[in-house]
């Protein structure tokens, strides 16, 4: 049997389901976006990577007001998520090149929401192959690029503009 150590996904199997403070709210209060992985700070929502992503450049983009659902969202806020939405898929297009992105946001701990207090939005590039062996049946993932790299791609891109 062959082993694969992935030492840094302890702390999310350790921390998960835990109670205390919301991750996405003690974020967007920081001061150290760079720490707390926000690549871009919009007036209602920010951008920030995935700390145990799927793929490489796996983002979120997060509302400041700390609602459950879509329906609580003011309309300005949502609005902004989509416009922040598109922008991150034009950045990940550019900087990753992936043949396809997944947009999702789940609504509920049983529809799969590791955050289900603070609604968010994940996108993630994909490409053909990206889930192989190691995903389906090793249940781990295989990631090119450390997370400080694409913080670092991800927040010049935003930057620019």
């Amino acid at each position: 049997m062959d082993y694969l150590w992935t030492p840094w996904r302890y702390q999310y199997i350790t921390k998960s389901g835990e109670p205390g403070e919301c991750i996405f709210c003690a974020a967007a209060r920081g001061d150290r976006d760079q720490d707390s992985l926000i690549v871009h700070r919009a007036e209602r929502n920010f951008v920030i990577l995935n700390r145990f992503p799927y793929t490489n450049g796996h983002i979120m983009v997060v509302p400041y007001e700390h609602v459950a659902n879509l329906e609580d969202l003011s309309d300005a806020a949502l609005v902004e998520l989509i416009r922040l939405a598109r922008s991150s898929e034009k950045h990940l297009r550019a900087l990753y090149r992936p043949e396809g992105l997944n947009l999702g946001i789940n609504i509920g701990r049983s529809a799969g929401a590791g955050i289900a207090d603070h609604v968010h939005l994940h996108i993630l590039p994909r490409w053909t192959g990206d889930t192989n062996f190691m995903t389906a049946v090793g249940e781990t993932r295989v990631l090119p690029e450390d997370l400080a790299a694409t913080w670092e791609k991800l927040r010049q891109a935003f930057t620019a503009r």
